[in-house]
């Protein structure tokens, strides 16, 4: 079924008509079939609760009419691709009534439901599959009523903001479409990161807020926030900690150093960096130890390189790629071994190490490479679906090493790949003509994520979703004692 626009009044419609691309009909208060398929309701409304300002956009999450509430799936992507167009857009509950609400108590009747807009069509236009999103640019407000002087201008102001959002429009038709998605396991939520994550959450819970926390606990906006809420204050450095307070060093470790200061201003210390981290750090120890030079095959401004390089700054040369390895120059040619930044990607880190065995025979390095499991794993999972692919989402912050390998591991097996915070970051012209999407998930990316897109993707038409793999991983690493301890 072809994708359709329905203006409920005709001043909206010729807002819109010479705009769109996509077809527009004039449907009134229609009372007749509901909308099946993807259906876009635009046009404008009134505003329940304050912040939200004349010629502010509205994004529908679900309608609400005559004691039916029907969801609105594909409302994120579609707020976000109004967004980077430069409208202040709002998403949330959007109530149908029978009559124009103008008095401040029945707005803010319908505010204690929950809702943050309100029109008289909507509700009777949208289906109940989930595929209909409704777009409404705002006119009053509790503050600015209809019936105020300057409504006309409002109007007026609001159908040209209206006019505005046509080419989300356009692109919310060209993305909707029957699909294919085929997600990639494991993807998600690595031992590593839940062990972090549950540091901070035992420590809030044992020890009360503020807890604080050195750099972002792993590199992901979404749990950083959610912990924020939960009374955890994250800080670039310890000087920003007052003194005696309770802090928690991230996943990624840190150098000898940060330890130190945390000593001088009486800092109590959780200690979350990930075992395999810790690992790299005994090797780089043990090198320098034996006055070996440790090469260290990462990415130089990465946290955990920075914090792997503070072990033994004067035995450690951080190389990034096999081109690097091939003019690195060593103090001592005979004594060198190697170690290596845990989130690297898999077949670009082995032909670095092949390039320095090459040309130093008496390279040493541990018995595994120190890429962890989960790196590898979700990698080998990512490969797997580009295979099959017209286009990989991949989910992670943009800081996250692990997550931006996972897309050039996609882009390496010769598909289009994408990296995402979240639904609402995902660019509609992306997905248009893309029949098979392949969806994974960095290792400090929330699974609630991936289940969020899929519920976004099929509010713009029928999805089927397939897991590819069957890989289990079982790994467990025991939380810091600090917390541990009853």
């Amino acid at each position: 079924m072809s994708p359709v626009v329905c203006t409920p009044l005709y001043a909206e419609y010729f807002a819109l008509r010479d705009k769109l691309t996509t077809p527009v009909i004039h449907t009134g208060r229609s009372k007749g079939t509901p909308a099946q398929g993807p259906a876009l309701v635009a046009g404008v409304a009134g505003a329940l609760v304050d912040g939200i300002a004349p010629g502010d956009v509205i994004v529908a999450s679900e309608i609400c009419h005559s004691g039916k509430v029907v969801q609105s799936f594909a409302a994120d992507l579609v707020a976000g691709e109004l967004r980077r167009l430069g409208m202040a857009v709002h998403v949330g509950p959007v109530v149908t009534t029978d009559h124009v609400v103008d008095s401040a108590g029945e707005r803010a009747a319908l505010a204690a439901s929950g809702a943050i807009g309100v029109d008289t069509e909507s509700g009777l236009l949208v289906g109940d599959d989930g595929q209909t999103v409704v777009v409404r640019v705002v006119v009053d407000t509790p503050g600015k009523p209809l019936r105020r002087v300057g409504m006309l201008v409002r109007g007026a102001r609001g159908l040209a903001q209206l006019r505005r959002t046509a080419a989300a429009i356009d692109a919310w038709a060209a993305a909707a479409g029957e699909r294919q998605l085929l997600l990639a396991t494991p993807r998600s939520f690595c031992a590593g990161v839940e062990r972090a994550i549950e540091t901070v959450e035992r420590a809030l819970e044992r020890f009360g807020a503020p807890v604080y926390v050195r750099r972002q606990i792993v590199h992901n906006r979404h749990v950083v926030s959610e912990l924020e809420g939960r009374g955890a204050v994250f800080v670039e450095e310890l000087d920003a900690v007052p003194e005696g307070s309770l802090v928690v060093l991230a996943a990624h470790g840190v150098a000898p150093a940060v330890r130190r200061q945390a000593d001088e201003r009486h800092l109590r210390v959780i200690d979350a960096t990930c075992p395999l981290v810790a690992k790299v750090h005994h090797e780089v120890r043990r090198y320098a130890a034996r006055d070996t030079t440790v090469v260290l095959i990462g990415h130089p401004d990465h946290e955990e390189v920075i914090g792997t390089v503070g072990e033994a700054p004067d035995h450690v040369i951080v190389v990034a790629n096999p081109a690097e390895a091939e003019i690195v120059q060593l103090p001592d040619p005979t004594k060198v071994g190697y170690a290596m930044q845990t989130t690297l990607a898999v077949e670009e880190a082995a032909e670095t190490a092949a390039v320095l065995r090459r040309r130093f025979p008496t390279l040493t390095g541990p018995k595994r490479d120190d890429i962890c499991y989960a790196t590898s794993n979700r990698q080998a999972g990512v490969r797997q679906i580009a295979a099959q692919s017209d286009l990989v989402i991949v989910l992670g912050s943009q800081n996250s090493s692990n997550s931006k390998r996972l897309a050039e591991v996609a882009e390496a097996a010769g598909t289009r790949a994408v990296l995402v915070d979240d639904a609402s970051e995902l660019e509609l012209d992306l997905i248009a003509g893309a029949e098979r999407i392949g969806i994974t998930a960095g290792a400090s990316a929330p699974p609630e994520l991936v289940d969020h897109l899929i519920r976004c993707l099929s509010g713009l038409g029928p999805v089927s979703v397939t897991e590819n793999g069957t890989l289990t991983e079982d790994v467990r690493f025991a939380l810091p004692k600090e917390v541990s301890q009853t």
